[in-house]
């Protein structure tokens, strides 16, 4: 991995470089001035400096020059938008390796880079690790071993610990009382990526003693290259002197970068969460194998501790950014325990339940009123949500109030552990229902007006043409007949549209009667043949083999089956037929069996459209007649506990309306 450092006053600049370059090759540090990245040039931390400068004046040497003091050995590139001839010459003689002007170019960018570091690698070699003083192989002094012993301990009692920082903070010190460590440093992951979040792949300074804070701000190992990479993958500790570092260019610069010794890992017993990178001691002595095992246990403690601090912080997000929602909701909210401890609430449910107790800023669960309150513990008690219903306070009657109850469990109990009650102010939207229930009314009653005056309109235009003409030809008997006619003939339509009326303004029937079906089609297909004009039909089923009967309201089924036999009768109206068949259905019952009577005509049968909204106020095909005939049907049939079905047919195919009504024992 390498640290490319850009000095630029754009920041559009350095964010065009990041987006070109591979995130898993390069790390970038972005500064303004070469003073901000002084600390870093110093240590050899940067292996490349980018520099945003225009070649036009003396200050673009100077910086060079500056840049040159700070890091000799430190590659630079030029990025410049105006360059001079003469100043791009003194630039190459100062040492710049590649002038480039901009846009930045990807392509040539990466091949550049490429090039300085092959160029670099070739020309130096890998530098030897200082030489370390043999380990001592006298055995430790007692104090020594207890304070060790007391240190693994004391790491025994950290995965209890919460604060991540602060356990860090004091894990090192003792390190240092106990060990007479010297410099130490703490890299970890972000939580986020051991928690299902995205992997940025990197390990960042958390905690450290004897090393600048600046240096490390701008300094993170890797997982896919150098010390993170190898003990992600192996799990051991890895010291400076050791066969791998010496094999690797990149884990040998890092060590050298933070002057440590060796690096440790720390898991959380499934995977690496961060490294321990520790220098020598304060002495200058080595660490024998068993205190670094020793170190190594206790830093597997650390981990533990470490996640489980990441876990609690994880909740106490999700609990404030819950109760912030809650907060925030126009609702009111009350999470209540199962102790009955309020746990939460907000500003809205204060408003609900103390807007009539002044000086009052906290709701106790004896604030609910009783029958909420009764509702609310048998929620907890059984764990079964309560559906939403409407709600009035006794001392606002005038308001309405929407009521949901909720409760929280786990799926080893069968009691909630809390319950949340929602408490919405509903009193608009139930106003405004109810004004468009009356606005509906009210286009009802428009259209049934409309429709009435047209009926009874279209009833008395015979009538009243004869009645003007009835003192003039009143001698005449073909007059008289024909005024004879066109009375009785009104006379029908206003009875049968009185008739519909009374059926439609009934809520329920009485069922005093018991009927014979066969003699009720029968009759009904006579009372049919009353309002129409054609040839005289009879039902296609022998009376005397049907012997099902039905409980009701005879005059009323009566009248039912005839809107439905005379709907048949002017299907067709040249050849009317009317098809009855009559079966029993045990399937569709409610405790009780069926009986199915299917009236089935010689016409064009039912669209799709027409069998949705045939039984529909007011709704018909024909020019003539109200509409109310089926409408009729469905609401004596609904309220004799029985249904009315309509299915579309195929083009050609008669249409066919079954009636279902359950039949007496």
């Amino acid at each position: 991995m390498r640290t490319l450092l850009i000095l630029t006053k754009q920041p559009p600049l350095a964010a065009a470089i990041q987006a070109v370059l591979d995130q898993t090759k390069y790390q970038i540090v972005a500064k303004e001035n070469i003073w901000e990245a002084e600390s870093l040039l110093s240590r050899g931390a940067i292996d490349a400096s980018l520099i945003d400068v225009d070649l036009t004046d003396v200050r673009a040497v100077r910086l060079i020059e500056e840049m040159k003091n700070c890091a000799p050995n430190c590659p630079i590139l030029i990025f410049t938008g105006a360059k001079n001839s003469e100043w791009e010459e003194d630039a190459y003689l100062l040492g710049v390796a590649h002038i480039l002007t901009k846009p930045v170019r990807s392509k040539l960018l990466n091949t550049l880079l490429d090039r300085c570091f092959r160029d670099i690698e070739q020309k130096t070699p890998i530098a030897e690790p200082p030489s370390l003083p043999a380990p001592m192989q006298k055995k430790h002094e007692p104090d020594q071993v207890r304070g060790l012993e007391a240190l693994r301990d004391f790491s025994g009692i950290l995965a209890h610990s919460l604060d991540s920082d602060a356990l860090l903070k004091e894990f090192l010190l003792l390190l240092r009382e106990i060990l007479g460590v010297n410099r130490a440093v703490i890299f970890l992951r972000k939580p986020g990526e051991l928690m299902g979040g995205q992997d940025d792949r990197w390990l960042r300074s958390s905690c450290a003693i004897g090393l600048e804070q600046t240096f490390l701000e701008h300094f993170a190992l890797s997982l896919t290259t150098g010390i993170g990479n190898h003990l992600r993958r192996s799990g051991r500790i890895l010291k400076v002197d050791s066969p791998e570092t010496l094999a690797s260019r990149e884990i040998l610069k890092e060590f050298q970068l933070l002057g440590a010794q060796v690096a440790i890992p720390i898991l959380d017993r499934e995977s690496l969460i961060g490294i321990a990178v520790f220098d020598e001691r304060l002495t200058g002595d080595p660490y024998a194998n068993e205190e670094l095992a020793l170190i190594f246990h206790m830093l597997e403690e650390v981990g533990l501790a470490i996640r489980n601090s990441w876990l609690h912080d994880e909740l106490s997000s999700n609990h404030a950014m819950v109760a912030d929602i809650l907060s925030h909701l126009g609702s009111g909210c009350v999470v209540v325990a199962a102790s009955l401890e309020i746990l939460h609430v907000n500003n809205s449910a204060k408003k609900f339940f103390l807007s009539q107790k002044a000086g009052k800023n906290e709701i106790e669960f004896s604030d609910l009123p009783q029958d909420l309150g009764s509702k609310v513990f048998a929620v907890m008690k059984t764990g079964l949500p309560i559906p939403s219903f409407k709600y009035q306070f006794s001392d606002l009657p005038d308001l309405f109030y929407q009521v949901t109850i909720l409760p929280f469990r786990t799926q080893s109990t069968g009691s909630a552990q809390a319950a949340l009650l929602l408490i919405e102010d509903v009193t608009e939207m139930e106003k405004n229902q109810r004004l468009e229930v009356e606005a509906s009314n009210l286009r009802l009653v428009k259209s049934m007006a409309e429709h009435l005056a047209h009926e009874i309109g279209n009833s008395l235009v015979p009538v009243s043409t004869h009645q003007q003409l009835l003192a003039e030809k009143y001698d005449d008997p073909e007059f008289r007949a024909s005024f004879s006619d066109a009375l009785a003939s009104g006379v029908k339509r206003i009875s049968r549209l009185a008739n519909q009326m009374i059926f439609l303004a009934r809520d329920k029937s009485e069922f005093v009667d018991k009927i014979r079906i066969s003699e009720l089609i029968v009759e009904a297909l006579r009372e049919a043949h009353l309002y129409h004009t054609g040839k005289i039909v009879s039902p296609n089923f022998k009376t005397s083999e049907e012997p099902w009967t039905v409980a009701g309201d005879y005059k009323a089924l009566k009248h039912a089956f005839s809107e439905v036999m005379l709907n048949a009768l002017q299907a067709n109206p040249k050849d009317p037929n009317v098809s009855v068949r009559i079966t029993e259905d045990t399937s569709k019952g409610e405790g009780f069996m069926l009986l199915n009577v299917e009236v089935r005509d010689t016409g064009t049968g039912f669209s799709p459209e027409t069998a949705e909204k045939a039984q529909e106020p007011f709704y018909s095909t024909r020019n003539v007649g109200l509409g109310l005939g089926l409408t009729v049907t469905r609401k004596i049939i609904e309220n004799h506990h029985g249904k009315v079905e309509i299915t579309p047919t195929l083009k050609g195919q008669p249409g066919m309306v079954r009636i279902s009504l359950p039949l007496t024992n």
